[in-house]
């Protein structure tokens, strides 16, 4: 069953873990709910918040590479992903993929990181969303007194209640099971996926040449620096695998879900972006948390601009559901082999969803959307995701090595080049992202370093394989 008898490298088997898949989570989706739920992570605060931002400050008008440069770089993790997933169809996507690949403390450490990853991403992406409802419910005439939609310490906030409200919300349909998640998830995504076609089909002719001059206002350097930034704006697809034991058909549907929801963002973020910057000058969008509404803005689509900001709500909702059931799901795999407390991997009996998981999720996320200012730490989401690329495509190498035998429904071309340069793009975006972002992520996975080996490695439930 495992690789050393009281090893942190020691490894479970594919067998074991797939003997453990599916009891109690129902299996309700297929390739296309698979496909939205991508897509519903990854369009989101990306495209709505962070393409001007990264175009001020970074990028310039070669923000268009910035998004082929990250796009390339999370293409070969895809496809990656896309044979582990097929071939390990278990929750916890890359936790689950590194403990059969690389041992049980590489598995822990990054289950870890993307517990931390996933719930800072959902607090940073819930502020964004209250923003967003707050401007909409203004504009409608109605206006939410600072002190409820701020945290502590900005603009005389107390709490920030609309956030708490929708992860509350979004808490409920998770609890309720994931059949009613993914109907929710597929009409948000497709009145997101609207509005984005319609900037690009009403922005296209307001496009002015003249702004895409210079287009290396921040040198080439600034490309990559920019692709570190807005690397946060494909964070998500990995989530698709996080859902691989609620899936009918695993082997086919979980590659084509991982493979297509980045094909058809990283399309649309490519031309979003060059549009962005040809209709205004790429200036303009510093500090601006609406870009693309404040493009419209611009060129007198007013009507437009509250369009987008109606498609930024439902965007950022569909991000906010899937980002949440993703954290869930990743605490449930690690409550289940033991490294947690076990209470954790409960499933209730009615819904077929872990509850407690769920609401633990729940609250931390809302704590932090209400009472914390996010800031930089919303960058934390970057170097966990680059960090579990680099954890699934190692374990490609190795299971190839290791596990010849095993059947690949999905097999990941040019191995073990493909996932070679995945590890290298995914390293040096990591080098490109800043020095406070490197420092919490070290200080974040000294803490479970200590957790593991006070409480994770004695309850393991490789310690009883071993016994047999």
């Amino acid at each position: 069953m495992a690789s050393g008898n009281k090893s942190i490298f020691r490894t479970k088997s594919i067998e074991a873990m797939l003997s453990e898949s599916g009891k109690g989570l129902k299996k309700v989706l297929g390739a296309f709910e698979l496909t939205m739920l991508g897509i519903g992570a990854i369009i989101g605060t990306g495209i709505f918040v962070l393409t001007g931002v990264a175009a001020a400050d970074y990028a310039g008008p070669a923000l268009v590479l910035s998004f082929v440069f990250s796009g390339i770089a999370c293409s070969f993790a895809a496809l990656c992903y896309a044979e582990l997933a097929a071939m390990i169809p278990v929750a916890g996507s890359a936790y689950t993929f590194g403990y059969v690949g690389l041992g049980e403390i590489w598995a822990w450490i990054i289950g870890w990181d993307l517990i931390l990853e996933y719930m800072v991403a959902v607090a940073a992406v819930a502020v964004g969303w209250s923003g967003y409802i707050v401007t909409l419910l203004k504009a409608g005439g109605i206006t939410v007194p600072a002190a409820l939609c701020n945290p502590p310490g900005q603009n005389g906030g107390i709490v920030n209640l609309p956030s708490i409200i929708i992860l509350g919300i979004i808490m409920l349909f998770l609890i309720k099971g994931v059949s009613e998640s993914t109907k929710l998830n597929n009409i948000l995504v497709l009145i997101k996926l609207a509005v984005v076609i319609l900037f690009i089909v009403v922005g296209v002719g307001h496009v002015n040449p003249a702004n895409w001059h210079p287009f290396f206002p921040y040198g080439v350097n600034g490309v990559f620096t920019g692709a570190s930034i807005i690397f946060f704006a494909y964070v998500g697809f990995d989530a698709v695998a996080t859902a691989a034991e609620e899936v009918k058909n695993p082997q086919r549907d979980l590659p084509i879900g991982i493979i297509a929801s980045l094909l058809v963002c990283t399309v649309l973020y490519i031309i979003v972006s060059a549009i962005l910057t040809g209709m205004v000058p790429y200036q303009q969008y510093h500090n601006n948390a609406a870009p693309v509404a404040y493009a419209l803005q611009q060129v007198g689509i007013n009507w437009g601009s509250a369009l987008v900001s109606v498609g930024a709500v439902c965007g950022i909702s569909s991000v906010l559901l899937v980002m949440t059931f993703g954290s869930t799901r990743i605490l449930f795999s690690l409550s289940r082999d033991g490294l947690l407390p076990t209470v954790f991997s409960e499933v209730h009996p009615k819904f077929g969803t872990p509850v407690k998981s769920t609401v633990l999720v729940g609250v931390i996320t809302m704590a932090l959307s209400g009472f914390l200012q996010i800031g930089r730490l919303a960058e934390m989401t970057n170097i966990g995701t680059l960090a579990a690329f680099c954890v699934v495509s190692a374990s490609v190498i190795v299971l190839r090595k290791k596990r010849p035998d095993v059947k690949r429904p999905f097999s990941c071309p040019g191995v073990p080049i493909t996932p070679a340069i995945a590890i290298v793009f995914c390293l040096y975006l990591i080098y490109k992202l800043p020095h406070f972002t490197q420092g919490v992520f070290v200080v974040w996975v000294s803490i479970g370093f200590v957790i593991y080996f006070i409480y994770g490695k004695s309850h393991s439930i490789m310690n009883f394989e071993e016994q047999k």
